[in-house]
């Protein structure tokens, strides 16, 4: 069985760069993959190995300045999640490209998942989803605002056009593991809303400790690894990836005409060129030759 491993923490790095190579040459000796990115304002991502690997691996970043009390979320997969390690540096580890947002001064209230359902069944309180558009398409809480957003750095703009909605309401948002909402309750804390709150641990914390028969949570939880999705219990769900714009499909869709293994899907079939096309034709037969050499393409699974 393969651990994962979803961690975030935000802190302050000085020099992520001079914390990239060692963490990145510890995850290849101790057989882990994924992907993790690190910045000034901390460390974000998820990764997958042999249980001992991983801990090596979370022990090494509880190490590293401010992030003694780093938590993760640890799930479990028959299969590889990660086809790849990718460690990156980047501006920000969840881009909301607001220079004046900052976790560590002030965040919302946290709920813990038990507390989740009485909180969202008050009619005074408005539930924002703060994921992307075809995270949202495959599961959400019952009752929660979609800002049909296709980032998250468009949630700011989202909220200015629609605070008026939001007048007198307690606020409560949720994203997969909690990273977002991180940002997101300081980003309406400083916009003068007062009623803040978000859910500990995330949507993923939410499907492993609130039992299914009295769950609010409708459909899959869209999750950035092979997986795609995951239910309730954090079983893995059934929609696979559309290698064409990543998006979520389910079996079914593959029957549709604009399927096309690693090209296309009814999502994107209008959305990228002729040329976009024969590139993708091009990685996909790359990656079956790899398959056939009993080898690992880099582009991931087809």
């Amino acid at each position: 069985m393969f651990r994962i491993a979803a961690l975030y923490h935000f802190t302050r790095f000085d020099e992520p760069k001079a914390l990239q190579a060692p963490l990145a040459q510890l995850c290849c000796a101790a057989g882990v993959k994924g992907t993790l990115l690190l910045a000034r304002e901390g460390i974000n991502g998820t990764i997958a190995g042999p249980p001992d690997g991983v801990s090596r691996v979370i022990d090494h970043i509880r190490t590293l300045p401010g992030c003694s009390d780093l938590e993760w979320k640890d799930s479990w997969s028959d299969h590889a999640p990660f086809p790849r390690l990718k460690v990156r540096l980047k501006r920000e580890i969840v881009t909301m490209g607001q220079p004046d947002v900052d976790p560590r001064a002030r965040v919302g209230h946290y709920v813990d998942p038990r507390d989740w359902n009485a909180l969202i069944s008050d009619p005074e309180v408005a539930v924002i989803d703060t994921r992307n558009d075809y995270e949202v398409a495959i599961g959400t809480f019952d009752g929660a605002i979609d800002p049909r957003t296709e980032s998250f750095r468009d949630f700011p703009a989202w909220w200015e056009a629609n605070r008026q909605r939001f007048h007198n309401k307690k606020i409560a948002m949720f994203c997969t593991g909690g990273i977002r909402c991180e940002k997101s309750t300081n980003f309406l804390l400083g916009q003068g809303v007062e009623d803040v709150y978000h859910l500990k641990g995330g949507i993923l914390k939410y499907l492993e400790d609130v039992p299914e028969a009295e769950s609010r949570w409708r459909g899959d939880c869209f999750v950035f690894d092979n997986r795609v999705s995951v239910g309730h219990g954090l079983k893995e769900g059934p929609h696979e990836l559309c290698h064409g714009c990543r998006r979520p499909i389910l079996p079914q869709d593959k029957t549709r005409p604009q399927y096309e293994a690693g090209v296309s899907c009814h999502h994107c079939i209008d959305q990228t060129s002729d040329q976009d096309k024969e590139r993708f034709r091009e990685r996909q037969k790359q990656i079956a030759l790899a398959r056939a050499r009993g080898s690992c393409h880099l582009a991931g699974q087809g």
